[in-house]
């Protein structure tokens, strides 16, 4: 599925429209260039689910957790990941496999770790503040 959004206005619309398109999926993976707005759509999504929490990149703490009515919500940046270990080391098998929501930005750095089944996006800048959201369901 694709969306096309024109101004950060219209952010928690395709937060919506990704829930939607997600059904009970709760496993997520963020791609695209660096400032291409995944921790500023991960807010959104993070308000679409009801988190009242401030919503921060977790870059160098690696996860930050969040409160929500659906659950808890933990929130990955692997972009400083310097090797799988350190994933191994903050227990990442039971935030993914804890049957809560994952987002996870930077997921090349996991890749061999991630669930057989997630909701991937892609993020495509294709203006100022114009951006291009592919969302695809992933069964290995």
């Amino acid at each position: 599925m694709q969306t096309t959004i024109n101004s950060l206005a219209e952010l928690n619309h395709a937060a919506k429209e990704l829930l939607k398109f997600a059904t009970e999926q709760k496993f997520f993976i963020f791609e695209g260039e660096m400032a291409a707005g995944k921790t500023t759509f991960i807010k959104s999504l993070c308000e679409a689910l009801g988190v009242k929490d401030v919503v921060s990149s977790p870059t160098f703490s690696i996860v930050n957790e969040y409160d929500s009515p659906k659950g808890a919500v933990y929130h990955f940046d692997f972009y400083r990941l310097k090797n799988l270990q350190e994933a191994y080391d903050i227990g990442y098998e039971e935030y993914f496999y804890s049957g809560n929501y994952c987002l996870v930005e930077w997921p090349s750095k996991v890749e061999e770790l991630l669930p057989e089944e997630y909701i991937k996006i892609e993020i495509t800048v294709t203006g100022n503040e114009q951006r291009l959201f592919q969302f695809t369901k992933i069964k290995e």
